[in-house]
């Protein structure tokens, strides 16, 4: 087991790791512990925050935010899971830069609150008339037919 792989399971003893390869873990935890993990890859093991996704799965909103150990490659994938009916997952902008506009496209997007974000306004409808209650990335919107278009 990977160092990093060991010091988050002493951390997050609830984290479930699956590897997918040897150059890309994905670790479930709890969305209460997404904060102390994300800030423990970054800080004592020196990783990177690389980028974040959002999906809306049948079993939630799934927040994937993916952190890169350069010196070997690897990617580590933090998922913590929002229930469609809490959808809610608390912001990493604070301490990684990096998420501030992709917790805002998520927010707006997909519909995930994001407690704590710094500046959590539109940002790619925000010169739109676009309904604030219409989520485009989530499974139920309705998209447009062509009898809208006529």
């Amino acid at each position: 087991m990977r160092e990093a792989e060991t010091g988050l399971k002493q951390l997050v003893p609830e984290a479930e790791v699956y590897e997918h390869n040897p150059k890309r873990l994905y670790i479930r935890i709890p969305r209460e512990r997404l904060t102390d993990a994300a800030k423990y890859l970054h800080g004592d093991c020196g990783m990177r925050l690389a980028t974040c996704t959002g999906i809306d799965t049948r079993e939630g909103f799934e927040v994937l935010y993916h952190f890169s150990e350069d010196k070997t490659g690897t990617m580590y994938t933090l998922k913590v899971l929002a229930p469609k009916d809490d959808p809610r997952i608390d912001s990493q902008a604070p301490w990684f830069p990096a998420a501030d506009w992709i917790e805002r496209e998520m927010h707006e997007l997909l519909g995930i609150d994001f407690p704590g974000h710094p500046n959590l306004i539109p940002l790619l409808t925000s010169d739109t008339d676009w309904d604030k209650n219409k989520f485009p990335l989530r499974r139920d919107f309705e998209r447009r037919s062509e009898a809208h278009e006529q």
